[in-house]
């Protein structure tokens, strides 16, 4: 019977397998772009919303994309990133702001 068992046994083979055809997926960073016309409020309203910040962290990173061009608003997977980026440009273009957002590989 043990001798069955071994035979048919593939279970540690499979899951090695498994584990090594398996790899984290790519990360991307999500920024938003300095422009002279989005109001500061705008931008910490978009990072509060979107991005799930405090009132004093959105602050934070609003403050570097004045002063820096450019602030982190966090680090996704390529899907989220991308869905992301999208309702960020389009809620801006529907308040009438020329905010951009971008995503880099991480």
């Amino acid at each position: 019977m043990s001798n069955w068992k071994e035979l048919f046994d593939t279970e540690g083979i499979v899951e090695d397998a498994v584990r090594e055809e398996l790899e984290e997926p790519a990360k991307y960073h999500v920024f938003l772009l300095n422009d002279d016309y989005t109001p500061m409020d705008f931008v910490v309203d978009v990072l509060c919303n979107f991005f799930n910040k405090s009132e004093e962290q959105a602050t934070d990173i609003m403050l570097n994309i004045h002063y820096k061009g450019k602030g982190l608003c966090g680090t996704y997977t390529a899907e989220i990133a991308e869905t992301k980026v999208e309702n960020v440009v389009q809620y801006a273009f529907e308040n009438q702001h020329p905010l951009k957002c971008m995503m880099v590989k991480a």
